[in-house]
Parts: C-alpha cells; sequence; structure tokens
C-alpha cells in the first residue's frame, strides 16, 4: 500500500531521492543537463509530498508559489521499481489538493522532452 506524507525541503528522503532524480536527469539530458540544473533547486520549498511503500520512500513531488494565486509541480520522482504502479499519479493528486487548500488557481509545469513517462501522466491527469 503506498501512503504519502506532507512535509518540506528539509526532509533527508526528499533529499535522498531528489539525487536519484538529478542521476536520472543527467542521464536523460545530456550535455543540457547543466542548463536545466540552475532551475531546480530544492532549497526552501515548503510543500513537498513523498510517497511511502511501507517505510520506504518511493517516489515525491513539490509544490513552489511563483504568484500570489499560481503554484508549479516541481522534483516529480518515482523509483523505477515503482514505475507503473500510480505512485506518481497519488502524489500529483495529493499535490493538487494541497494547492487547492493553499488557494491556487493556477498550476505550471514543465518536464523534458526525454520524460515520456513524465509527459504520459501529465496528459493523463489533464494537463
Amino acid at each position: 500500500m503506498i501512503t504519502t506524507i506532507r512535509t518540506n525541503s528539509e526532509n533527508q528522503d526528499f533529499r535522498e531521492l531528489v539525487k536519484h532524480l538529478d542521476a536520472d536527469l543527467e542521464i536523460r539530458d545530456g550535455s543540457e543537463h547543466a542548463f536545466y540544473a540552475q532551475f531546480n533547486k530544492i532549497n526552501l520549498i515548503k510543500h513537498v509530498v513523498i510517497a511511502y511503500a511501507g517505510k520506504t520512500p518511493v517516489g515525491c513531488g513539490a509544490i513552489k508559489e511563483l504568484t500570489s494565486d499560481s503554484m508549479e509541480v516541481k522534483r516529480m520522482y518515482t523509483v523505477p521499481e515503482s514505475r507503473g504502479k500510480g505512485v506518481a499519479s497519488k502524489i500529483l493528486s495529493e499535490l493538487e489538493k494541497w494547492s487547492a487548500e493553499l488557494s491556487y488557481k493556477k498550476c505550471l509545469l514543465e518536464t523534458g522532452k526525454k520524460q515520456p513517462e513524465a509527459i504520459a501522466l501529465y496528459l493523463k491527469c489533464g494537463y
């Protein structure tokens, strides 16, 4: 069973998952990785969701305020062995719920063309 918690970017499980995300993106992005990395700093992200299978962290995502009524989905990641099991959908759903509770009206996100799994998720979820 997958459970989620709400936390912030100080959470050690989040930081560890982001290390794996960055390693994956470095492979996918190749020579473009350094350019994109500048937009993906995690310091001071107030709203982070982590998914767990039992006590094991298996995925994460975050939202970051852009304006007083809009936010951006950031740092979405699922460990390879948990992909295709609804983990990312559950994280995104929890982030959307949290965003509504915080009175955000708009949600933005960006993903790379070399991330077909992410593109499929966001299309499936109506983005």
